[in-house]
């Protein structure tokens, strides 16, 4: 019966991470690109990181993932990426969660966190960039014109990750210690 309850906790958790990535990703200011659809500074990328903080790698990324992947299904202009934005952003997430869960750490490391922000961080940034090249080159567009999308997307990018690593790490403390306090952290893990 209590890993019943803990798992409806986690379930939870997962719904409402989904939610908040989803809420963040709406949260931007789009920025026009060379080629393909617009590039975009969003707050969801700190929401996936938080995902991966509180809910460990898979949780975290599955959450990150349908909330990203819900958000592009939603909007016309990103729909036919949603599949891809599902495993980036679960990555992303997961990728974060492995390395602050390592060795028993549970999060709760800032000097792991940081190491782990930032490596789920170029994990996306990476596959995003390449996904966005190579896409470009396939259908057809000139290689300075790729080159140049794919440089205006870096730079967002870059931003949105900055932004995510220096939001997600404080508040992923705050966080912990309020679920400590509730008794909640516990039914987490």
């Amino acid at each position: 019966m209590k890993q019943a309850k803990n798992r409806l906790y986690q379930l939870v958790l997962w719904a409402l991470f989904a939610a908040l990535v989803y809420a963040g990703s709406m949260l931007s200011i789009p920025i026009p690109v060379a080629v393909g659809n617009i590039s975009r500074i969003h707050l969801g990328n700190i929401f996936c990181l938080l995902a991966g903080f509180i809910l460990g790698p898979i949780g975290g990324g599955l959450a990150s993932g349908l909330g990203s992947a819900l958000y592009d299904a939603l909007n016309p202009a990103y729909i036919a990426s949603a599949p891809f934005t599902f495993v980036f952003k679960f990555l992303l997430a997961a990728v974060c969660g492995w390395i602050a869960y390592a060795r028993g750490a549970r999060a709760e490391q800032v000097k792991r966190n940081l190491v782990a922000a930032l490596c789920g961080s170029v994990t996306y940034i990476v596959l995003y960039l390449g996904k966005n090249f190579i896409s470009g080159l396939l259908i057809g567009n000139e290689l300075g014109t790729v080159l140049t999308a794919t440089a205006t997307r870096l730079a967002t990018s870059s931003v949105n990750a900055v932004v995510a690593i220096a939001a997600s790490v404080p508040l992923c403390a705050a966080i912990r210690a309020a679920l400590k306090r509730s008794g909640l952290l516990d039914k987490l893990q």
